[in-house]
């Protein structure tokens, strides 16, 4: 029983704190010289998956706004996990994006790595996130928690409805309580 009340504790306050930290900074449109760092995914035999795939799509259309001049596509870059930041290039430059606007961080290995070296490596103090719905709360706190002044666009997902549901839970139960560690310890 007292491990069950500490679980919904842990799990309310994660969300909460995602929540509060996200307050106010979801959007669909970006600033004049804005960068973007959009959030890498499963890609399989050189195209990206359905994740990916909608995230992209929504930072192709952020660039034709004119107002975007930087796209960090942060993923796993290791050939086991398909070179994530290599395959996202390929797909932006396919359709339209300046090969000049693209930076690839082939170390941004989960979210907290990519707001980490976005700041680090790349020396934003600003920038867009581009994620799904389910994973953009989560992704503006731990941006936010490295100094980043960020805001989000909520990607597209023309994924399962199953897929959907298991990457909210997965969201809730596990991955914000792991960011909330990551903010008070990180």
């Amino acid at each position: 029983m007292v491990a069950m009340v500490a679980v919904e504790l842990i799990v309310t306050v994660a969300a909460t704190a995602t929540l509060v930290m996200s307050a106010g900074r979801i959007d669909d449109d970006v600033p004049p010289f804005s960068t973007l760092l959009v959030l890498g995914s499963l890609v399989s035999d050189g195209e990206p998956g359905d994740y990916v795939r909608g995230r992209l799509d929504a930072a192709i259309d952020l660039y034709r706004t004119g107002n975007v001049v930087r796209i960090i596509n942060s993923g796993n870059g290791s050939a086991a996990a398909g070179n994530e930041p290599a395959v996202m290039r390929d797909y932006l430059q396919a359709r339209g994006v300046a090969p000049g606007v693209i930076v690839d961080d082939p170390l941004g290995v989960d979210t907290e790595a990519s707001c980490r070296r976005a700041r680090d490596v790349f020396g934003v103090t600003r920038l867009t996130v581009v994620t799904q719905d389910f994973h953009l709360r989560r992704a503006i706190a731990l941006c936010r928690s490295r100094g980043i002044d960020v805001r989000g666009v909520a990607a597209p997902c023309p994924c399962p409805t199953v897929g959907i549901v298991r990457n909210h839970l997965r969201e809730v139960l596990f991955a914000q309580p792991r960011a909330l560690v990551s903010i008070v310890f990180g």
